[in-house]
């Protein structure tokens, strides 16, 4: 019952997470680091920001699995119908979200600020739930698994060099920098500390979901 629980928190962080990742790409002030790349080739060919989240995403993947090698678990493998499961809650988020088109600058920042808090706020019940990662997060993961490096660093480079391909494949398609500006940088800085303000102040959360169930199953049992 409460793996269950689990699951289903994961997967209302997901789709929570997916809204705010959309919320920032509609206030044309950018997206989130991990899905430049796919936004930069959405504005660039047919398949949308979702498809190419799913196909980003399995690369991934395979990175995961070429570092880590015999490692690497088949527990591992469920990141395949998340990243998918993410992918398409993308794309339904734009979908309810195309309305969204702010035309002044303030009104973008102050989207640009709501998804951002919408995308903290997804990323910490997707850490609260325990259960699983996405793909951006194992990767990290296995760099850091496999090399010791540091998870907070290893994660910044990771961003930056995200961001840095999606400029690159910007310039090399659209021979302009479209897709990728300063809400990038905000958004890279913001959801981690939004975050951890929501696990310092929901410090409640966990036993309240998780520890009450577990308390309830054993005295059924017993």
């Amino acid at each position: 019952m409460i793996k269950l629980k689990r699951y289903l928190v994961f997967l209302l962080g997901l789709f929570i997470s997916s809204f705010g990742v959309s919320f920032i790409t509609r206030s044309n002030l950018g997206t989130s680091p991990i899905s430049s790349v796919p936004y930069v080739l959405s504005l660039n060919f047919s398949w949308s920001l979702g498809e190419f989240t799913i196909a980003f995403s399995v690369l991934l993947i395979l990175l995961q699995i070429l570092i880590l090698r015999k490692n690497f678990r088949l527990e591992h493998l469920l990141q395949i119908p998340i990243s998918i499961a993410f992918g398409y809650f993308i794309d339904l988020t734009m979908i309810l979200l195309s309305s969204l088109n702010p035309s002044s600058y303030l009104i973008k920042l102050v989207c640009l600020i709501f998804g951002c808090v919408i995308l903290g706020f997804g990323v910490y019940l997707e850490l609260l739930a325990d259960v699983a990662m996405l793909p951006g997060e194992s990767f990290v993961r296995a760099v850091t698994s496999t090399w010791n490096t540091d998870f907070g660093m290893t994660k910044v480079a990771f961003d930056v060099t995200i961001t840095v391909s999606a400029v690159v494949l910007s310039f090399l398609f659209a021979h302009q920098l479209e897709g990728i500006r300063e809400g990038s940088l905000i958004a890279a800085l913001l959801v981690g500390f939004i975050a951890r303000q929501f696990g310092s102040r929901l410090a409640f959360l966990p036993s309240l979901l998780f520890e009450k169930s577990a308390i309830s199953s054993e005295n059924a049992a017993n």
